[in-house]
């Protein structure tokens, strides 16, 4: 897929809040610091589409940003924040709840995980949200280029471990990188593809 244009398409809170123009959503999600917004800027080669910072939390409403005028790139706040306030914890966790189990649009949504790491508790529990609930989902290692190639393949290893433990089988797992651009070629044709079957 060829992304030939991004623009913000605005904020909500709920679902009811959403662009009122109903099309194909794919979304993105993932912990604090996980490097989603960088990854959104690769997708659409836009640096300064989706706001980075390093202060963790700092998207607190699901944003839409329309791409090729056809469909969705959805930002997702973020899971887990533990030093956020617990009012604002819970709410943020409303919002991701009430967008993932109410849009009907959402196509597939891609869990972001940091290579560097083992799953973490908040991990876990968000995979296993979305494998009770139905919710298609793919896996996205970010921060590849942060590991040699022989602890990348240990580190997903492990994880891979882990998740199966509770999985019969994983779901389509995607290795990234936004400072070299590794993985976005396939992300964008996995998009592409899921877009066609969305549409026949």
């Amino acid at each position: 897929m060829k992304i030939t244009e991004a623009k913000f398409a605005g904020s909500s809170a709920r679902i009811e809040g959403r662009p009122q123009r109903r099309l194909p959503e794919f979304a993105f999600i993932g912990r604090s610091n996980v490097g989603k917004s960088s990854l959104i800027n690769l997708l659409c080669g836009n640096r300064k589409l989706a706001m980075t910072s390093a202060t963790p939390g700092k998207t607190k409403v699901v944003n839409h940003f329309l791409v090729n005028d056809s469909w969705y790139l959805v930002d997702l706040p973020g899971y887990g924040y533990a030093r956020l306030p617990g009012k604002l914890r819970d709410a943020l966790k409303a919002m991701i709840s009430d967008y993932v189990l109410r849009s009907e649009e959402l196509v597939q949504l891609f869990v972001l995980l940091d290579s560097r790491h083992d799953l973490q508790k908040a991990d876990r529990e968000f995979i296993t949200f979305l494998g009770e609930n139905g919710i298609p989902f793919a896996l996205v290692y970010t921060k590849a280029d942060k590991l040699g190639p022989e602890a990348l393949k240990a580190q997903m290893q492990r994880n891979e471990a882990a998740l199966l433990e509770q999985w019969e089988s994983l779901p389509p797992v995607f290795v990234t990188s936004s400072s070299s651009g590794k993985g976005r070629e396939e992300i964008l044709d996995y998009i592409q593809d899921l877009f066609n079957q969305h549409k026949q």
